[in-house]
Parts: C-alpha cells; structure tokens; sequence
C-alpha cells in the first residue's frame, strides 16, 4: 500500500487523528456498546472520497483490505457493521456544538504540520440538489398535501371542509388532467390555488406550532410565487419566475443557480477557501443556489482578516468576489488584492463607464468630449451620487456613442466607487496579472478533485442547506487528507511535520 495514499496516511494516524476524546461529547458512558468512533470515521472518510452510499461504504469495509488497513491494519474478518451506524453518527455530529470537527481536525494538522500560509484563494460550485424539482401544479399541490399531513385530526377536519376540489391529496404526484388542453390547465391551477388559499384562510390569525406554522408558510410562499391574479379573477401561471423561487416542497431550501449567464442548476453552491502553496482546503460553507459568491466570502477568510498582525495576506478570486464591499474590506486591512473586477458594461453599445474619468475628490466626472459635471450626492439610495450631462449631450459629437437617452448620459457613482477603479487599474498591471494567473487557478483544480465522483460530489446526498453544507466539509476533510498524504505529512515526536516542509 503506497504510503503517501490516504490508505497509508489513516493507517499510520487513525489514532491521532481520529482519537476517541474527538467524538466523546456525542456519546454517553451507558448504554449498549457502539463501533468505535475512529473506525467509523475512517469508514466516513473513505465513503465520501469514493462516492459510495452508506451500504457500499459498509460493504467495502467488510470486503475490501485496504479500508480495513486505512483502519488501524485491523484484521480481514473484523466484524462489519450495519449502514445506520453512519446515520447515527451524521445526525449526532449535525446536532454538536462541533459539527464541522472531522473537517476541523484536518486543517488542525496541516497548520500545526506548517503547511497552511497566509495566502487564499476562493471560488464555488454548483451542488445538484438531491430531489426533483416541481412544476407549479406539482409544487402547489404537493405543499397543500404537506399542511394536512402535519395537522392534527381536528384541524385537519376542519381544513379538508373547505376543500373544493374532488381529491382527498393522499397521493403523490400530479393530479389528473388533460394537459393539452390549455382551458383544463388554467382550469386546474386556478382550483388548486384557491383550495390553498382557503386553507390558509382558515388558519389566518390562529396560533400554530412550528412545524404546522413552516407547512402554512410554504404554502403561502409556493402560491405567491408562481402565480398571478388576470383581469377576470382567475388565478394563472406567472409569466416570470420568481427571484427567490421555491423549487421543491421535499427540500425548500434549494433554488435555481446560475454559475454563468448561459448555465444553470438546482440546488446548492460549495464555497471553499483553499491556500493555493500547499492547496489544502482552509473553510468551506454551502449556501442556496441562487446566493452571490461574494456573500460569504468574510466567513471564509476569517483565519486571514484581518491581517496586521502575522503578516500580510493575500486573497484571489474571479469577477464574482470582485465586489465593491469585499474589495474595500482587504483594501482596509492591507490584504493583498487579488480579486478580478468586473468592467463595466457596454449598454447598447454605447461607451461604458470607464470611458469618463472619474475624480471623487472633486467630485466631478469628465466625458470622452471634455464636458465635465458635478457628482451630486444621493443620501439612502443605492448609489452614493450620480453626474447628469444633460443637455450638453444634445450638440455632442460623440452623442451617437454615448447615449440615446433624450435627457442625455448620466453616471452612477456607487458606494465603494473608489475601490472598483482601483481594483481595475490594479489588474491591468502585468505583474498582478501573472501573480493571478499562477495562482488563481489552483482552485480549479482542487474543485476537479472534490466533484470527480458524481455521486456525494456534484451531486447533494441529503436535504437541507445544513446537512448539504456539513456533508460537503467532509468531502473537503477527505480531500485534505488524501493531500496531506501526498505531501508526506506524519506525526512525529515533536509535532505534526510534511516532507515538502
């Protein structure tokens, strides 16, 4: 067996790494005896760097030698378990104080082995969610069924008597209907919503428990969201799709994502942070699919922010982290900035804003033309200020270029104005930009590494924006560790130490 596998590596450190004082807290001194906590987070380990399900993970401990050797060398008819016992062991992590520790543990050794520096790179992946999404009929229906369900025989009663519709909404699935027939569509949206409604109706101003109060919500969200009311009262299938869209009532976490203009998904975003000298994962996070890379950015580099005080950091990214509060952030901390910005856009062709030159001190801005106008401030508003060309455009020249608006050219002036220019100055500087292109991409590789296996990689294994967020740190923990084997890392007499250190 290759030593610097991740066989090797857990051979040789199950036991420090995997201790049984790491998991003490999630288990009592009573009670019958469990499969010890090393063991099964070997078996975790190895499951999500192979992409198995909980029996095929279960299976090859009991079959294949080298999972039994990865565990400690213990012996080929060591007895196997049953596939609950990872279950168990998810659930009580997820209900911890430390539900991210096997990750944690990883990290924890790479440092104290000198292999974590002071340098980041960020990026994301999608995450497919691990159910189907609906359509509007199925979504609406779907959550009408999920409110009964959680009522008690009382309420429930009293719901179902304001039921229009003949169906009891026991069954799953769609309901029937000739579906090429756009009369019968509408005819069924229409009925369907209003049977949601007057459930909602009914329980409008009454006390709920949570779980009866969470159905009630995904009601009201899955109806508002998809439907609009026409002229003649009947309620229709929007003609729009709803920003922060529910798209399924089994995991109403999930969203549609978008990880360019032209491809999208359902589901989930990984974020992860790595450090692209040793390229260990320093932090991951999910988040719904339709987030903004940039909204989690600060929690990633919470091991690096600020960072006066063991010497400069350095943080890179795409377009995507390129935003102005993220920039200004690092710019304030003396990080080293590596995050690509955005340039402006060229609406209808038209000369885009990094044609005019831009003087906030002064507070003007000066057209291709030479006209210069005042930056007026706009106090509570989206933009910090805004320059109006007015009617100086009317005899421009350059009018046909810049705009066709009949007002003439106007310029927003954001908030963290100051910060965008820099940052496009900054990357049209050679040296910056092959710092960029030696680093950045690094991240790429490592999100190859992580995704290789669609099952329990690109694709979710569970529901839920904390299960798919905890279960995507281990993959990153076995990750780390199958690189920590490859760089030779032991655990001496004085310490965690690497061979490339």
């Amino acid at each position: 067996m290759a030593s610097e596998s991740i066989y090797g590596l857990l051979h040789r450190e199950c036991f420090d790494l995997f201790p049984d004082e790491l998991f003490a807290d999630l288990f009592t001194d009573v009670g019958r005896r469990s499969v010890p906590p090393m063991i099964v987070a070997v078996v975790m380990v190895l499951q999500r760097i192979e992409g198995c399900s909980d029996r095929e993970a279960v299976d090859r401990f009991c079959f294949d030698a080298r999972w039994k050797y990865a565990a400690g060398g213990l012996d080929f008819d060591y007895p196997g378990f049953v596939h609950t016992v990872l279950v168990d062991m998810r659930a009580r992590l997820a209900r911890s104080q430390r539900p991210d520790r096997v990750f944690d543990k990883t990290l924890e050794v790479a440092k104290a082995a000198g292999l974590v520096g002071r340098r980041r790179v960020l990026d994301s992946t999608p995450l497919y969610d691990a159910v189907a999404t609906m359509d509007t009929v199925t979504l609406v229906r779907s959550a009408i069924r999920g409110l009964l369900r959680v009522v008690d025989a009382e309420l429930e009663a009293e719901l179902r008597g304001r039921l229009a519709r003949e169906d009891d909404y026991t069954g799953a699935g769609k309901p029937v209907c000739d579906y090429d027939d756009p009369a019968a569509r509408e005819a069924l949206v229409d009925a369907l919503a209003r049977d949601a409604m007057a459930l909602l109706a009914v329980l409008e101003g009454r006390k709920l428990d949570s779980g009866v109060a969470a159905a009630a919500e995904l009601v009201a969200t899955v109806v508002g969201q998809d439907l609009d009311r026409d002229t003649d009262g009947v309620l229709r299938i929007a003609r729009r799709v709803a920003t922060d869209r529910v798209i399924s009532t089994v995991d109403p976490e999930a969203r549609h994502g978008h990880k360019t203009a032209a491809r999208g998904f359902d589901g989930y975003k990984g974020h992860l942070a790595i450090d692209p000298d040793s390229e260990i994962i320093t932090a991951t996070t999910a988040t719904a699919g339709n987030s903004g890379d940039a909204e989690v950015a600060e929690d990633l580099l919470a091991d690096v922010l600020p960072s006066e005080t063991e010497g400069q950091a350095a943080v890179y990214g795409d377009a995507a982290y390129g935003a102005g509060e993220l920039l200004a952030r690092l710019d304030n901390t003396g990080v080293h900035n590596g995050l690509k910005v955005q340039p402006p856009a060229r609406v209808n062709g038209h000369f885009s804003k990094d044609r005019f030159d831009i003087d906030l001190d002064a507070r003007t801005v000066t057209c291709p033309a030479g006209t210069i106008a005042g930056i007026h401030a706009l106090h509570g508003a989206r933009h910090a200020g805004i320059a109006e060309f007015g009617m100086a455009c009317a005899t421009c020249p350059l009018a046909a270029q810049c705009t066709s608006a009949k007002t003439g050219r106007t310029i927003t002036i954001g908030h963290y104005e100051r910060h965008l220019v820099a940052g496009r100055a900054r990357q049209a500087d050679p040296v910056w930009k092959a710092d960029y292109q030696a680093t950045r991409p690094k991240v790429e590789r490592k999100i190859g590494h992580l995704m290789r296996r669609r099952h329990g990689g690109r694709r979710a294994r569970v529901r839920g924006q904390v299960k798919v967020a905890a279960d995507f740190s281990l993959l990153a923990a076995a990750v780390n560790l199958a690189r920590l084997g490859v760089l030779g890392t032991a655990r001496q007499a004085s310490g965690w130490t690497a061979a490339t250190t």
